[in-house]
């Protein structure tokens, strides 16, 4: 695939993720192996990228998933060729890791649903956005490559509206507001985030 730079003064690596369907650790790797190139030569990351570069890219081919399907409870709230909404409850991962080998949404997902994108590989089949573990909430997951490059790209150009609930503990000054704050990682447990 090939893009023209409209709008230069940016890193490479950043204008692929911005720009593409691809993540930026995934434009990362690409440019490091030299399957990205500016104008018809490999470049750095952090390269900066210019008004009227054209840079080609690869689609990643779809792998072949390989996990375990297993008949896990799940919510499917809608179901059409190209797009599956599911609840995914509190306390279940989205997809398998080292810690988390079996029992996550992918593994469900595997079991209730037979087609699904292969563009994030064996491990997130399907998978274009995720929440947190101790989070439960609404996960659009792709049937087909052509609908995951759609809902990534509605998810990176933020055109899809994502609420968050919290539950709190205590007497707040108003019922509702907004947070305005980044995200960090708690001082008392290094893996939760706040």
């Amino acid at each position: 695939m090939e893009i023209k730079i409209e709008l230069g003064g940016i890193r490479l690596d950043k204008a692929l993720a911005d720009l593409t369907e691809l993540s930026r650790s995934l434009a990362n790797e690409q440019i490091k192996s030299g399957q990205v190139l500016v104008n018809g030569q490999s470049k750095k990351a952090k390269y900066t990228v210019q008004v009227g570069d054209l840079i080609s890219y690869q689609v990643p081919e779809p792998e072949v998933l390989e996990y375990v399907a297993e008949n896990l409870p799940l919510e499917i709230l809608y179901q059409d060729e190209d797009v599956v909404v599911v609840n995914k409850p509190q306390g279940m991962v989205v997809h398998p890791s080292a810690g988390h080998p079996s029992g996550t949404l992918v593994n469900a997902l595997l079991y209730h649903v037979k087609d699904l994108s292969g563009i994030n590989g064996v491990v997130r089949p399907g998978i274009v956005h995720r929440i947190d573990k101790d989070t439960s909430g609404l996960l659009m997951i792709a049937k087909n490559d052509e609908s995951h490059l759609a809902l990534a790209k509605e998810l990176k150009a933020k055109k899809s509206l994502r609420k968050y609930w919290a539950i709190v503990h205590g007497n707040l000054p108003n019922d509702r507001g907004v947070i305005e704050a980044p995200i960090g990682r708690s001082e008392k447990d290094r893996k939760n985030k706040l």
